[in-house]
């Protein structure tokens, strides 16, 4: 019975296996939960003591030879020996900005540290502290699938109408695929823009990898209906669409989601606007279709903490985001008297983002100060040129 329920659970949640690396990293104790995604019900406890010092040596050793870029979603053990925090463009630019770093150790996940590597220069180098910190959803979307997509759009005779557009959290060779195809990058802060260009240049959008960041921008920030969209499945003969479906459609949606904002329903909001009178719900446009509509603000991990910093005191608010933010900004602004708390019930944490831990940080700074260099992340020229070309029309963007 208890089989049934878990697979009848992932049907409804629109999730796919993941590959064995993250297959590997979880029990799936929550039967809500992607593989690959534990939600013990906290957070994992801090790393030995002893390592913040050995950290602060390493770095002080390496001085200006090292730049550490730290996502906002990373622990806080390891955001505090960060240079710069933000979201995985803000950083990869940052990045970008400080040539004279012979080190760029990134604290993300592996394809924030591809995009770090393509627009870095070539005598920079890209470090990433534990190579099995990849991306759930950047993985739904591999170069072979994408390429038999534009196939099966070629033979329904649409392909030369449809401009692709992919999300910044896809991996290199899916964001050089949409440099050669004519297509652009897009964040969740310009999604709308990098649309609204996509469609000057064609009659149909290919929205690759995350399906809800395409919906929720076209149908509620650009006022398309749901019968626009249809969702290209890569594990179904012809996307699981017939020709009719892509020539009406006008974004075709790539099935694709965030482990970790997927995992946030209706039922949450519902649950926690009865737990919590007079609370505002603020969740990352990642999220399904329904929990934004739900919503009453919805928007970009900038756009969160943002939102949060203009709070009035007093105010209550749960997020749909991932956890290690959550925390720091309720800790953050606990002595406003501002109510922050976590939309759903169960806690639950990116298992691949907090694969960077302290360990792995001291490893790789006390690598690098030894002059041992370590998780190198390398672009091949090819795809750098092709994945480059996207990411300046994207920059490009009015």
């Amino acid at each position: 019975m208890r089989d049934v329920t878990t697979a009848q659970a992932r049907h409804e949640l629109d999730v796919q296996p993941s590959p064995l690396a993250l297959l590997l990293l979880g029990r799936e104790a929550d039967p809500k939960s992607e593989r690959g995604v534990e939600c013990p019900g906290d957070l994992p406890s801090p790393s030995d003591p002893d390592l913040v010092e050995r950290a602060r040596a390493a770095k002080e050793k390496l001085g200006d030879k090292v730049f550490v870029l730290g996502h906002h979603y990373q622990r806080d053990e390891v955001i505090q020996f960060a240079d710069v925090t933000g979201d995985s463009f803000k950083l990869a630019r940052d990045a970008a900005a400080k040539p004279s770093a012979e080190y760029i150790v990134f604290c993300g996940v592996h394809f924030m540290a591809e995009s770090a590597d393509i627009l870095t220069g070539d005598e920079q180098k890209v470090v990433l502290p534990d190579l099995a910190a990849g991306c759930s959803m950047a993985d739904m979307a591999t170069a072979e699938q994408v390429a038999e997509c534009w196939d099966v759009l070629t033979e329904a005779g649409v392909a030369d109408q449809v401009v692709p557009v992919s999300y910044m959290n896809s991996s290199a060779d899916i964001k050089a695929f949409t440099g050669k195809h004519g297509g652009t990058i897009c964040t969740s802060s310009n999604a709308e823009r990098a649309l609204n260009w996509a469609f000057e240049q064609g009659e149909k959008v290919l929205f690759l990898p995350d399906q809800h960041l395409g919906r929720n921008t076209a149908v509620r920030d650009m006022g398309m209906s749901l019968d626009d969209c249809v969702l290209y499945n890569p594990h179904k003969p012809n996307g699981g669409l017939t020709v009719e479906q892509l020539r009406d459609a006008k974004m075709i949606l790539w099935r694709g989601h965030c482990s970790v904002h997927g995992r946030f329903s209706l039922e949450s909001v519902e649950d926690v606007r009865a737990r919590i009178p007079g609370v505002n719900v603020l969740v990352h446009p990642e999220c399904r279709h329904e929990v934004v509509a739900a919503a009453d603000y919805v928007g970009s991990t900038e756009y969160i903490i943002n939102t949060l910093e203009a709070a009035p005191a007093g105010s209550k608010w749960a997020i749909g985001t991932e956890l290690n933010l959550v925390r720091r900004l309720a800790n953050r602004f606990a002595d406003q008297d501002k109510e922050i708390v976590f939309l759903d019930k169960t806690v639950c944490f990116c298992s691949t983002m907090n694969r960077i831990d302290l360990p792995h940080l001291v490893w790789t700074l006390e690598s690098l100060a030894e002059g041992n260099l370590v998780n190198q992340i390398q672009v091949d020229k090819e795809t750098e040129s092709f994945a480059k070309l996207a990411l300046e029309r994207m920059l490009a963007l009015p």
